[in-house]
């Protein structure tokens, strides 16, 4: 399968995470067989967790960022993905956000993801930039309200799928794995 037409799917960490954290890997177990290639890059968090230190490293990767890309996000990384969308001006197939703090508290980090989230996003920019958008959140989310979902998923005109005791979809809330996340990917692949 040639690089174009490959579906490359780039799972985005948050504030303090790793690839090896959460249902990531497992997640890249699922997908690589049908034929995905799955990036996890490692961002600089949290010292040096700014978009343009998370532009450089992500900038390795430009020539995987294609019409057949799929970006998975969780918690600020869902932020990143926003930005993402607004600087590279290529259309993906789809956006998958996790948790995401665009800006409504309460949000636990507030300060921390100020460099994401201080500046309003363009939602006009975004929603031309992939075919599909889901936005999972929690009624009980510890770290990000869910009126962050609500208004993410109102801006992007994007499927919500609002989960009651899914924490902030982290190992700590007992997600290793993502079916549902998983279900909804494999409907584009």
């Amino acid at each position: 399968m040639s690089g174009n037409t490959r579906k490359n799917v780039f799972i985005i960490h948050g504030t303090g995470g790793h690839p090896k954290e959460n249902w990531f890997p497992w997640l890249k177990e699922q997908l690589e067989p049908m034929g995905c290639k799955v990036i996890i890059p490692q961002f600089p968090t949290p010292e040096n967790q700014t978009p343009e230190t998370w532009f450089k490293v992500l900038d390795r990767y430009r020539g995987e960022y294609t019409p057949e890309t799929i970006l998975v996000a969780h918690s600020l990384g869902s932020a990143f993905a926003l930005r993402i969308l607004e600087n590279y001006s290529v259309r993906i197939k789809a956006a998958f956000l996790v948790s995401a703090p665009i800006g409504v508290r309460p949000i636990k980090n507030w300060d921390g993801d100020q460099p994401f989230i201080g500046k309003p996003f363009d939602w006009e920019v975004i929603r031309t930039r992939a075919g599909k958008f889901v936005v999972f959140h929690s009624e009980d989310d510890p770290m990000v309200g869910i009126g962050n979902g609500i208004e993410l998923a109102k801006n992007l005109g994007a499927e919500f799928v609002r989960l009651p005791n899914a924490g902030h979809f982290n190992a700590k809330a007992g997600y290793t794995k993502f079916e549902l996340l998983l279900e909804k990917i494999k409907e584009l692949v």
